[in-house]
């Protein structure tokens, strides 16, 4: 009965991160030792003061629908987080908390795109940004990259591409999967490009925000040459460890947060009402948690760079921020160790699977093939024997 299945659906690729976790977990629970460094999730809890006061809105009798764009009381608090950390001036009635960043994502993709209208992606890019064009009926445009740049485009390419067709330019910093980091003045001359093109509408993804190793986060919503169509796009997931809580939001033109309320209104109504209060205290609160896990994440970012550097054939980028590597392995294709013949970067991700018992993410779902993504969102224990195991299962591949 799959031919019933919708066109709409069929033209979408599962999200290989997901394939790749799914994988892990099933031979974990065969008995199997996994060590999963392809999902994109802090391993620490979610901070003491943000779980009481869920608590305290259970307890207060948070347990019924709420507004579809989020409480008063959040949007004002993500409103003056806004302002606060990034100079950026939404008002709250701009503002549309969302389940997760991804739904926010969505949200806009949804409310904007038409059918052959061109988004505007750089790769590397998160695997669903493609994707999510794709069910919008839209066409996702890419700007290639390398790792001799650290993963970002060249700006001409940026000029040459840009057209009437153009509808939104959509992008990460810090970026997933690379860590790559915007600075300033990078987003400064990709802000003055677009605003010569003054119908695109900027999507500015900034879901890593705290976890930066940079002296400083920009937002692009910043510059004034693009007043008035640039989406700001965040969530508590990565930065206070609250990937399950689901909770994202939008800082938008208001027209457009209206339109993203009026979908979301169609299709999940408002985001959970406890996670949403919680919401409230990780955006209010102290940050002394957050800060303390970006330190442990630049400590594991330094071993696994030195880890790979010691691995003949891997050319490790520099991670900026998040917590992942984004590693060309190019130098492994062609070569075979007993029923594995490394062709490509999947080949390679499922040899390490099985061999050395570590999962990774082929480059190839975020648009640089040559790649693999590593995530060092793990235990230091854990990442010194994934390293170990890794750098064994790569010494057996023959040329």
């Amino acid at each position: 009965m799959e031919h019933l299945i919708s066109d709409r659906l069929k033209r979408v690729a599962e999200s290989q991160t997901l394939v790749m976790t799914k994988m892990a977990r099933e031979l974990s629970q065969s008995g199997t030792r996994i060590i999963n460094l392809s999902i994109g999730e802090p391993d620490f809890g979610t901070p003491d003061h943000i779980l009481k006061a869920a608590h305290e809105a259970i307890d207060d009798g948070f347990t019924h629908y709420p507004p579809v764009s989020g409480y008063p009381d959040l949007r004002q608090a993500i409103s003056d987080k806004f302002l606060r950390d990034n100079e950026l001036d939404y008002a709250p009635e701009q503002i549309v908390v969302s389940c997760g960043a991804k739904h926010s994502i969505m949200n806009v993709i949804m409310s904007t795109v038409n059918l052959g209208d061109e988004v505007i992606i750089p790769a590397p890019y998160w695997v669903s940004y493609p994707e999510m064009v794709k069910l919008a009926g839209g066409i996702p445009v890419y700007l290639r990259s390398s790792i001799e740049t650290n993963y970002k485009f060249d700006t001409d390419e940026l000029r040459r591409v840009l057209n009437r067709k153009s509808k939104v330019f959509l992008f990460s910093s810090p970026c997933n999967p690379s860590g790559s980091v915007f600075s300033e003045e990078e987003l400064t001359e990709i802000a003055g490009i677009l605003s010569q093109h003054p119908d695109i509408i900027v999507v500015s993804d900034e879901i890593y925000e705290h976890i930066n190793y940079e002296d400083s986060h920009y937002s692009i919503g910043r510059d004034p040459r693009l007043a008035g169509r640039v989406v700001t796009v965040n969530g508590v997931s990565k930065g206070f460890a609250m990937t399950g809580w689901r909770i994202g939001y939008i800082g938008a033109p208001l027209w457009l947060a209206k339109a993203c309320e009026k979908l979301q209104g169609q299709f999940t109504s408002g985001a959970n009402s406890i996670a949403q209060k919680a919401s409230i205290k990780a955006l209010t609160g102290t940050m002394k948690p957050s800060e303390k896990m970006t330190a442990t994440f630049k400590k594991r970012r330094e071993f696994v760079m030195n880890a790979l550097n010691q691995m003949p054939g891997v050319v490790p980028n520099i991670s900026q921020g998040a917590f992942y590597v984004f590693p060309d392995i190019s130098a492994y294709f062609g070569k075979s160790f007993g029923k594995y013949n490394i062709d490509n970067a999947m080949d390679l991700c499922m040899y390490l699977l099985k061999e050395a018992n570590v999962s990774l993410v082929t480059g190839a779902a975020f648009g640089n093939p040559e790649c693999i993504r590593i995530s060092y969102a793990a235990s230091m224990e854990d990442l010194e024997e994934a390293m170990n195991n890794i750098s064994e299962a790569l010494a057996r591949l023959n040329p």
